[in-house]
């Protein structure tokens, strides 16, 4: 949307409530009072949330908002919004629209005038960030990769020159395959944690490098079982005569088939940013 649209002064609201990823402890007094006061939750699936309410006994009524019929049902959300009445909307566990149903929903509140408030709470990628001891100024948060090895292996191919500490979910069933293509594409030593089963029974904070991870996840058939998120290292830069990508030397490769070796160097500098006399050794080495 490229214009705010005004807030419609009759309505509801929409309260887009965190929830517990594992322990009940971590719902905050907060949320238990909208969740209590408001005139419907809408939630990902009915029955894993009506444990959830009865727990802590909240009668509010419960209504579907899943994946499958968020786009078509959230009108008759909005109808109840736009006559006066608050909703919340919640996922089975942490906060929705991360990697959750919402987003159509909460857009198209915006998009009606509807206001739209955050109860903030449990997140399980920011649990993980928070205690994987890997740079957490700047991260990037990726979700699930692609259930296909083709997929995920051309997602990673991407992202192996990611500076950034990278964050995936992963279904306990895929946790192997996945550090083996991460292993395969972004190296052995590269550091990693894997965070599985975060504020339950059986948490796991594991670090090591991919290599060592990969090995220890297939070693134990524990390790592949409940919710995982896995953080990796942001890729660092050759220092040197190293220091250069992947792309640079493609591009350098390209202009050697085509160009003379002092033209292809310093076209590839002007074209890639990389120092003249640094690439000029490098294409001298690759021509040898």
């Amino acid at each position: 949307m490229t214009a705010t649209v005004a807030a419609n002064s009759g309505a509801g609201t929409l309260y887009v409530v965190a929830t517990p990823i594992g322990n009940l402890e971590d719902i905050s007094a907060r949320a238990l009072r909208v969740l209590g006061e408001v005139a419907l939750i809408a939630a990902e699936d009915t029955r894993h949330s009506a444990r959830l309410m009865s727990h802590f006994g909240i009668a509010t009524p419960l209504a579907a908002c899943h994946e499958h019929n968020e786009r078509d049902e959230g009108g008759r959300f909005l109808e109840r919004l736009q006559t006066g009445d608050d909703i919340a909307l919640i996922s089975d566990a942490g906060t929705p629209l991360i990697s959750d149903p919402g987003y159509h929903l909460v857009r198209q509140a915006r998009a009606a005038g509807i206001r739209v408030v955050p109860v903030p709470g449990a997140c399980a990628l920011i649990a993980a960030l928070s205690a994987a001891g890997l740079p957490s100024d700047r991260f990037i948060f990726e979700g699930f990769l692609p259930a296909k090895a083709a997929g995920r292996r051309a997602r990673l191919e991407l992202l192996k020159e990611e500076p950034r500490t990278l964050i995936f979910y992963e279904a306990p069933h895929r946790i192997l395959e996945c550090v083996d293509d991460l292993e395969a594409i972004f190296g052995a030593d590269r550091p990693a944690v894997l965070c599985r089963e975060l504020t339950k029974t059986f948490e796991t904070l594991k670090g090591l490098p991919l290599g060592q991870l990969r090995a220890w996840v297939a070693g134990d058939s524990n390790q592949q079982r409940g919710e995982c998120v896995l953080l990796v290292a942001g890729w660092q830069a050759p220092e040197g005569d190293q220091a250069v990508s992947a792309e640079v030397v493609r591009v350098l490769d390209l202009l050697l088939g085509e160009l003379p070796l002092k033209r292809a160097a310093a076209l590839a500098a002007e074209i890639t940013g990389v120092r003249k006399n640094l690439l000029y050794q490098l294409a001298l080495e690759r021509k040898t």
